[in-house]
């Protein structure tokens, strides 16, 4: 059993190591695209389904609270978290259009919209990042696998190179984390 669980956080760390490599350079670049948005009056708006939604919340509450340090609050919405919307919206038009009627309700030019799915090929997500596409917003992807059909609709796609769920949810949290890390210091300068 022992040698399962170093198994598992040997391939965690692999995979994210190779993660990082590939896509560190679009990570800072991200960052500071968060941090002008945030400036200049902007949201970011996140959704995805299960897992990913709650990745999507838990990036926003970053946001919104802190995440290492005292600041403004910085305005993040979870679009998976309103359940009144989500059960009105899923009733009324049916769930593929959860969070693009959402996006079209929240989402302004200046905004970016980082959707999340696994495979790349949620049909709600999906529905979500054309809306944000549509509606003029920075759009933002994270997926695994080949990215699916996600990665081919956004402008900065951030495909986990891992064909396993849990791999890819632990590398989009830890991607999450960076980028709430250097929000902040680009826009409050770095500590000591």
């Amino acid at each position: 059993m022992e040698d399962s669980v170093l198994s598992a956080f040997a391939d965690s760390a692999a995979v994210k190591q190779q993660f990082a490599r590939e896509h560190a350079t679009r990570i800072a670049h991200v960052a500071k695209l968060m941090a002008d948005a945030f400036r200049n009056g902007g949201k970011v708006l996140l959704f995805g389904n299960g897992g990913s939604a709650t990745d999507a919340a838990h990036i926003a509450a970053e946001f919104v609270g802190r995440y290492k340090r005292d600041r403004m609050p910085l305005p993040a919405i979870a679009l998976a978290t309103d359940i009144a919307a989500i059960t009105c919206i899923a009733n009324d038009y049916g769930y593929d259009e959860l969070f693009a009627r959402q996006v079209r309700a929240h989402g302004r030019k200046g905004d970016i919209a980082v959707a999340i799915s696994t495979s790349g090929n949620s049909p709600n997500v999906l529905k979500g990042a054309e809306s944000a596409c549509e509606c003029g917003l920075t759009t933002i992807a994270w997926t695994g696998a080949n990215g699916g059909k996600l990665a081919r609709l956004v402008e900065y796609p951030f495909i986990v190179p891992s064909t396993v769920t849990s791999r890819i949810q632990e590398s989009h949290i830890t991607l999450g984390h960076v980028l709430c890390e250097l929000v902040e210091e680009e826009l409050l300068g770095k500590t000591s």
